[in-house]
């Protein structure tokens, strides 16, 4: 799998590339996030995943982010934050990103992470879930109501969604919720899964996600 690594700092963006190289992961380095909104956009075929720091020159990581997911690019996003800035992770995470990485980091659980995404999305399948009305397309990450609504997902709203779907009519967890998406998050905080939770009711309607306080979320009747 081809990574994309949008970071200016030359140092870091070295050592983490090597590494990944080593690992086995083609790297693409890009240090301006301007260049990076523009790349994804020309080769968003060839990379399977971004790693992108959230400081960036001439065009935020955030900005660059939210502008890849409004034209439908749907290619797995972890980004790189600050370490204890809670509000920078959910930006982002609202703004469409797969997962976090605060800095400083160790490049063994950047690979693991990494590694967590590409099986995520390697394990979509060939079929269509449908509930109430809903059609969720696992070959193209979408979803859709055959009345003209059709968005793309991110990998870990894809995620999120497929299993809500799966148990329709049974009331998902938050718990079971980050243990599907979040293999290596290093807090499993639920109130990630709120923030995912209204991403996709943003998506597909308030009404389809049914929230049981204290409980979890339901799709479906129960």
């Amino acid at each position: 799998m081809n990574i994309l690594l949008v970071e200016d700092d030359p140092q870091l963006s070295r050592d983490v590339g090597r590494y990944l190289s080593k690992a086995g992961y083609g790297v693409e380095y890009l240090e301006r996030g301007d260049w990076a909104a523009r790349y994804l956009q020309e080769h968003q075929d060839v990379i399977g995943c971004v790693v992108l720091d959230l400081g960036l020159p001439y065009l935020s990581g955030l900005e660059v982010l939210a502008g890849w997911r409004r034209q439908g690019i749907s290619t797995p996003v972890l980004i790189l934050t600050a370490r204890n800035s809670w509000q920078e992770r959910v930006d982002g995470l609202n703004a469409g990103a797969d997962d976090y990485l605060g800095k400083p980091f160790q490049s063994e659980e950047l690979l693991a992470r990494l590694e967590a995404l590409r099986r995520r999305v390697e394990q979509q399948g060939q079929i269509q879930l449908v509930v109430d009305g809903l059609i969720l397309d696992e070959t193209k990450q979408q979803v859709s109501d055959g009345a003209g609504m059709c968005a793309s997902l991110t990998a870990t709203e894809f995620a999120m969604l497929r299993l809500l779907m799966q148990k329709a009519g049974q009331i998902v967890s938050k718990q079971q919720l980050l243990d599907t998406t979040y293999d290596w998050q290093e807090e499993k905080n639920e109130n990630l899964v709120e923030v995912y939770i209204r991403r996709l009711r943003k998506k597909i309607g308030q009404q389809r996600i049914h929230t049981y306080r204290g409980q979890g979320y339901l799709m479906g009747k129960r």
